[in-house]
């Protein structure tokens, strides 16, 4: 048992690894999103228009905002699918059915 966290640790380390590189090597990039597009409607409307808010992290290019997207949404997407695995394999495995 101990050998499998052991396992799980490190191929957990590997997947965070492989998702942190990109976003610390890759600068200037650029991809342009639902932001962009809305930040150029405001100053079209009003040009004297001044944030009220801005970003506590920029992230180093746009594509990077994209990647945390994915990511959220393969979180997202594994969350949903144990919870239903989850269910799925209680009612198989309960005694008397």
């Amino acid at each position: 048992m101990k050998k499998n966290i052991t396992v799980i640790l490190v191929l957990l380390l590997l997947v965070v690894a492989i998702a942190v590189t990109p976003l610390l090597l890759i600068k200037d990039s650029e991809f342009g999103g639902a932001d962009g597009a809305a930040e150029d409607a405001i100053t079209a409307i009003n040009p004297n228009y001044q944030p009220w808010a801005s970003s506590l992290l920029e992230p180093p290019g746009g594509e990077t905002e994209s990647l945390l997207f994915c990511l959220q949404a393969g979180i997202g997407a594994g969350i949903f699918g144990f919870g239903f695995g989850y269910l799925v394999a209680r009612k198989k495995y309960q005694k008397g059915v």
